[in-house]
């Protein structure tokens, strides 16, 4: 598989990562497969799928204690990234950027990892509480006591509450100069795909042209731009999905149109082409720092996500797929 590096410090990993957040978190705890899982995390490794995307929060703790066995075995092979900030409470997350707290939680998720360093170390959210230059300094001390390589920032986008004439990421960027005067920013991680093409309009661009990684969170829309789901099939109550403005049968059954453009793309390029290789391939195609972490826990998706790296999309699919209609319903 191609080689993708992060950051200045020129971390190389593969161009399709996996994000492991769906093996125990967010989405139906009834179809979670801890077996399937480990066995996926292996293939992602065997196929070049180096960047495992985890974080101390899912599970909460489970994700990472899963990660960690795999590494046991192959820590040589993997690239690992985890997170910290948010605190999982009976009824709600709170965010936590206390310095104290997280040199613990990185003693924790080392601990869980089986692992003695960590490879990339994001901040999850901001803690309106304490200066995210406080929050960043206690990572960049974990860097230089050689507990982490290198850090991100995972980017919160404000939609319902933005002042008018403001960006979706206008408070990511604002935190993103802070911290960089702190100790510098390797990655930062974002939602990014055909049906949520925000972080293409500021985001994208300031991570170009500072030589930082730009991890592509929901490449696959949560699983819509695969065309698995079909429209009022329904979620399980404890998937996310379940509660998404974007999921109802409503909106899905008006989304479509983005999925049957993705599939003719897909059938130009032959019949063992998926859409989901396009809608990677497309968020591959935004530049040589963007690397997608399509979350999963089934091998056979792995495999399909991983060979979206080969497929190299044509000046002429570009533009057919920057003319799909914009997506339906609140993304709130």
């Amino acid at each position: 598989m191609e080689r993708r590096t992060i950051g200045s410090a020129a971390l190389a990993v593969g161009a399709v990562g996996l994000g492991c957040m769906p093996m125990s978190w967010a989405y139906s705890a009834s179809q979670q497969r801890g077996a399937e899982s480990f066995r996926a995390v292996h293939r992602a490794l065997d196929l070049g799928s180096t960047l495992l995307d985890t974080a101390d929060m899912y599970g909460p703790f489970t994700n990472e204690l899963l990660v960690g066995r795999v590494l046991k075995e192959r820590r040589s092979d993997a690239f690992v990234a985890t997170k910290v900030g948010l605190l999982v409470g009976e009824q709600h997350i709170v965010a936590n950027g206390r310095p104290d707290y997280v040199r613990r939680a990185c003693d924790a998720s080392l601990r869980r990892l089986q692992t003695d360093v960590i490879d990339l170390y994001q901040l999850h959210r901001a803690d309106p509480e304490v200066p995210i230059e406080e929050t960043w300094g206690a990572m960049a001390e974990l860097v230089r006591a050689g507990k982490v390589r290198a850090l991100g920032l995972c980017a919160l986008g404000v939609r319902g509450r933005r002042r008018p004439g403001a960006g979706l990421y206008d408070e990511t960027l604002r935190q993103l100069e802070r911290v960089q005067q702190v100790f510098p920013v390797s990655a930062v991680q974002a939602e990014l795909s055909v049906w949520s093409p925000e972080a293409l309009e500021s985001l994208l661009p300031w991570c170009a042209a500072r030589g930082v990684g730009f991890l592509a969170a929901m490449p696959l829309g949560n699983g819509f731009l695969t065309g698995r789901l079909v429209p009022g099939e329904g979620f399980e109550p404890d998937d996310i999905r379940a509660r998404h403005p974007r999921f109802t049968a409503e909106m899905m059954a008006a989304n479509q149109p983005i999925v049957a453009g993705l599939r003719r793309t897909a059938e130009r390029h032959g019949e063992h082409v998926t859409p989901a290789q396009v809608a990677l391939a497309w968020v591959l195609a935004q530049g040589p720092h963007v690397i997608p972490i399509p979350g999963t826990k089934r091998e056979r998706w792995v495999t399909e996500n991983a060979g979206a790296a080969a497929l190299r999309l044509t000046p002429q699919d570009l533009a057919e797929l920057s003319r799909l209609p914009p997506a339906q319903g609140s993304w709130d």
